[in-house]
């Protein structure tokens, strides 16, 4: 592919804003050139679908971590038109991935211990305990999600509080119709409750939530319970453009627990604060300590470590606090609404586009949303989960090859083949964006460690703990909240949204 010399900034400028537009599903006159492009929650899929697209128009692959070096349109424009002039962006690009491969190196001496450091204003000592029975209003972060949409769904379900949702947003209006927009795509939007949903416009990755001193106070006065949910899942980008939203975004939550009066926090961790191999083959409890860090290399795996320090710590302060792990979070169990820009989606319509599978020891762990949203809100009311954490693995992972075997009893012909033989079909034979792969293929491809693994290797089952999920069902056994098997009717029906919604094509 031949490099066009013509391409300027503005006419780079113009191709990102309507690609952009399109991957948000937003105007173009929503988007601005000036914004960072992290505050517009651009998850792994869509970044490296971006890259992907900008690789077709210049001709040569920018490396991922552009989009956090040159963090708006505007730079990033002007960065890759500059690639352009100099003529030489296979080298240049050379340079830009031995900087990627040093930033993805970095997290090895990354001291995320030090990193765990809650403000010491942060205490509930000097709040009012309010012991609160049903709350009245209650706030939510990451409504906007897709386990968001399903906690908010679900509380709006089983308490009669209003909901309060952080949400970015130009201004109120906005924001309640992107709460609306995002409860419309999974088919959980009911006008009942549409007056119970109160949008709170500001940003995570700001201080005070980026509201106003006056407004963090008001709503500090105002609300009973919160639920932090929310969180900027990218696999691509380092811990340090995570840090703001993850990090510190949980550090201004637990602020918030602590103005005024004392309100109780139910936060959503992530069973990859286990990820040290530390843990690998051993069996890891919920209630037990995660001091290994060491070996931890993806930057959002290394936000949620740090964030879930933060909670305890402020749970050793006095706050009540509560924290929910879940792995990979798959589709709806009745409905087979998912998310079909998630990982597993993605890999699973690449790998039946290239006719084959990798043979890996991967167990398939995850869980369904409305299991996971439906045990977070079960426990968190319930007295006696106060100061515990529950893991909510799927109690009976399912091996890949069971999937390779359900996708071949309906009627596709695919191949497992040694893992070296498929990155080599990757590399050869997936050059389109045409194939979701090709938008993954840093992320797969990418030698991430010390002893240069990549991905797919940090993740085999030998690597992996055994993460014990017998509180959460010990704490469940009292309610009708069961995690569906992974089966052949529940793969039935996946495959059937998947086809319905057009995503998987059955020719």
């Amino acid at each position: 592919m031949t490099i066009k010399q013509s391409f300027t900034a503005a006419d780079i400028q113009v191709f990102l804003i309507s690609n952009l537009a399109e991957l948000l599903k937003v105007s173009t006159d929503e988007i601005d050139i000036k914004e960072h492009l992290e505050n517009y929650g651009l998850d792994s899929a869509q970044a490296m679908i971006l890259v992907s697209k900008l690789e077709k128009l210049l001709g040569f692959q920018p490396s991922p971590l552009l989009l956090w070096h040159y963090p708006n349109i505007e730079a990033l424009s002007q960065r890759l038109a500059e690639e352009v002039q100099e003529g030489s962006p296979v080298q240049d690009t050379k340079v830009v991935r031995q900087a990627s491969s040093n930033a993805n190196a970095a997290p090895s001496v990354l001291n995320l211990g030090a990193e765990a450091v809650l403000d010491p204003t942060i205490h509930p000592g000097g709040a009012s305990n309010v012991l609160v029975g049903e709350p009245k209003n209650i706030f939510l972060t990451g409504g906007t999600g897709f386990l968001g949409a399903f906690l908010l769904w679900e509380l709006l379900q089983e308490t009669n509080a209003d909901i309060y949702c952080l949400v970015r947003a130009a201004n109120a209006e906005e924001g309640k119709s992107k709460l609306q927009k995002n409860l419309q795509q999974y088919a959980i939007w009911q006008e009942q409750f549409n007056s119970r949903i109160i949008p709170i416009v500001g940003d995570l990755s700001q201080p005070l939530l980026g509201l106003g001193s006056e407004q963090f106070q008001q709503l500090a006065a105002n609300i009973d319970t919160i639920y932090h949910s929310g969180a900027l899942l990218n696999y691509v980008f380092p811990y340090s453009a995570l840090k703001a939203a993850n990090v510190l975004g949980t550090q201004e939550v637990l602020r918030l627990a602590c103005q005024i009066k004392v309100k109780p926090v139910h936060y959503v961790s992530s069973v990859a604060i286990f990820e040290s191999p530390a843990y690998a083959g051993k069996v890891v409890k919920e209630q037990d300590e995660f001091n290994h860090w060491e070996g931890i290399y993806l930057g959002y795996s290394q936000t949620k470590w740090v964030a879930e320090k933060l909670v305890k710590i402020a749970r050793d302060r006095g706050l009540p606090v509560t924290i929910y792990r879940p792995p990979l979070i798959s589709g709806d169990s009745k409905t087979g609404i998912c998310n079909t820009h998630d990982f597993i989606n993605l890999m699973t319509k690449g790998c039946l586009q290239m006719g084959s599978f990798p043979d890996v020891d991967y167990m398939l762990d995850m869980s369904p949303v409305d299991y996971v949203s439906k045990a977070v809100v079960y426990l968190s009311r319930q007295k006696e989960s106060i100061g515990k954490a529950f893991n909510l693995q799927h109690p009976q992972p399912a091996a890949l090859k069971m999937l390779v075997e359900w996708i071949r009893s309906f009627g596709y012909s695919v191949k497992m083949i040694p893992y070296e033989e498929w990155q080599a079909e990757l590399i050869n034979n997936v050059s389109s964006v045409d194939n979701p792969l090709y938008t993954l293929r840093p992320f797969l491809l990418e030698r991430w460690s010390d002893q240069q693994l990549t991905i797919p290797d940090l993740y085999l089952q030998a690597k992996r703990p055994h993460i014990s999920c017998q509180d959460t069902l010990i704490a469940l056994a009292g309610s009708s909240i069961v995690c569906p098997p992974i089966d052949s009717q529940l793969f039935m029906t996946y495959t059937a949204y998947l086809i319905q919604s057009g995503f998987l094509n059955i020719a």
